[in-house]
């Protein structure tokens, strides 16, 4: 991977593997897991839309590629409790045009997460922003900035961005804030087509 993941994300490099996780209720399992910590199948099966041995059988598919593994068990033992490997994952597009299956496979992966999160937006913006105190909501909401920078820079920009979340994303629960609560910083890194480049005017 290009970047020096600082977050500690699981770093995913084998196409099937990308196309393994490029399912919407294994995205939602994952995404479950790195928000709420360890649970059964049972418990996932509601929040991702799945019966729980659908849900069971996506936990071991995940598993296969050591994206999920098995959890210390809870207080009743007999059921199995899953967790994630990292607190997310990362993944690129291979640079090397030849490697077809790998571009492809980033490519559907790349897709699948754009439809998982499409909404979040305007869904935080109806049903949780109206309810959040004014220190919250001052410090909510989006920007949009465009920037005409060359691929290193790029790459050096995101850098500098995971050099400030690091120590945030990484430091053990009982580390946070009393007062903390979950944020979600969502970041669209979108270079635009080389019919669109324009020089901006001052």
């Amino acid at each position: 991977m290009g970047s020096s993941n600082r977050l500690g994300d699981i770093e995913i490099s084998d196409p099937q593997a990308m196309r393994a996780l490029a399912h919407p209720v294994r995205l939602a399992i994952l995404d479950h897991l790195q928000r709420h910590g360890p649970a059964t199948a049972t418990r996932l099966a509601p929040d991702v839309g799945a019966t729980p041995s659908v849900t069971s059988w996506h936990l071991r598919h995940l598993a296969g590629f050591g994206l999920v593994r098995d959890s210390e068990p809870g207080s009743d033992r007999r059921q199995r409790r899953w967790e994630a490997v990292a607190h997310g994952f990362r993944f690129e597009t291979p640079q090397d045009q030849a490697d077809e299956e790998g571009r492809s496979a980033a490519r559907v992966l790349s897709q699948q997460m754009f439809l998982r999160y499409a909404d979040l937006p305007s869904r935080w913006a109806a049903e949780v922003e109206p309810a959040l105190d004014p220190a919250w909501q001052r410090l909510a909401g989006l920007a949009n900035t465009r920037l005409v920078v060359s691929a290193e820079e790029l790459a050096a920009i995101e850098d500098g961005i995971e050099r400030i979340l690091a120590p945030y994303v990484t430091r053990a629960p009982a580390e946070r804030p009393a007062d903390g609560r979950g944020v979600q910083l969502m970041r669209f890194v979108l270079p635009e087509g080389a019919e669109e480049q324009t020089v901006p005017t001052p």
